[in-house]
């Protein structure tokens, strides 16, 4: 479990251009609702020019339009992080620790996770960087204990569930959708559905990789992508459907637009992506 750990955790990056790296984590109270986004990345631009880091955090009111501030981007500093997997614009991504500061928004978070990361792309395809860009959950049913402050008023986070992830590759994709579900205990869904950017294939329709963890178990038990499961891709509505092995699947997700933030950002050859979560 540790040095699974510390695969799907530590930084990939070791200096070439044209690469992105992303340390995330999102969580919510299960009473209230409230819930927060926290995104670091690293950006190598394509083009040789100097790498630099930066983000955001969301806060999710349970009522409310939600609040963002960002950080960075900074230029990066000297590589070595020491026990920390990202440490730069916005703070710092440690085992069991995220802690930071961007504008009225400062947090103190710890948190634990006996599972073991849920791994949405195959284990191999992460060690030996094969597609344009994969991701893992290195902690897929996370509890988060800590501070969050906001406008000079301290929120204690206790008891909060949440999930942990990383991302590695050349860049986002064309287009996505993405889902993180806590089904309680040591339950979650993972899915990642998109469409590269590479020539050639931006016309294709979205490939759907999809994790389910039940009672200490992962399904399906290839995890290649879902070949028979259809995306369809949209705003407020999207949904998956289709079959895996003998069993049909359906997963239909809302995002109501006064419950979401849009964030725009750069990939690394300089294109524009854009972000819509709850």
């Amino acid at each position: 479990m540790p040095d699974e750990l510390a695969l799907a955790a530590a930084a990939r990056w070791r200096g070439q251009p044209g690469r992105l790296e992303v340390w995330y984590a999102t969580l919510s109270d299960p009473v209230s609702r409230v819930g927060l986004w926290i995104h670091h990345e690293i950006v190598a631009p394509t083009d040789g020019g100097p790498p630099f880091s930066h983000g955001w955090i969301t806060w999710f009111p349970a009522q409310g339009e939600p609040q963002t501030q960002r950080f960075g981007p900074e230029p990066l500093g000297p590589a070595d992080h020491g026990d920390s997997w990202y440490r730069g614009a916005g703070g710092r991504v440690e085992p069991g620790s995220l802690v930071g500061r961007a504008g009225a928004m400062a947090w103190d978070l710890r948190w634990t996770d006996p599972a073991a990361p849920l791994w949405t792309f195959p284990r191999f395809v992460w060690e030996r960087e094969l597609l344009p860009g994969a991701q893992v959950v290195l902690a897929p049913t996370a509890e988060f204990q800590g501070t969050l402050s906001l406008n000079g008023t301290a929120h204690q986070i206790d008891g909060w569930r949440g999930a942990v992830s990383h991302i590695y590759g050349h860049g986002n994709a064309e287009r996505w959708g993405w889902i993180h579900a806590d089904l309680g205990g040591q339950d979650a869904l993972e899915v990642v559905t998109a469409v590269s950017r590479r020539p050639g294939l931006r016309a294709l329709r979205p490939v759907a990789f999809i994790r389910l963890r039940t009672d200490g178990r992962d399904w399906p038990g290839s995890t290649l992508p879902a070949i028979r499961v259809r995306t369809a891709l949209d705003l407020p509505n999207w949904h998956l459907q289709g079959r895996i092995g003998k069993h049909e699947i359906r997963i239909r997700v809302n995002q109501p637009a006064d419950r979401c933030v849009s964030l725009r950002y750069q990939d690394p050859d300089g294109t524009t992506a854009v972000c819509t979560t709850t």
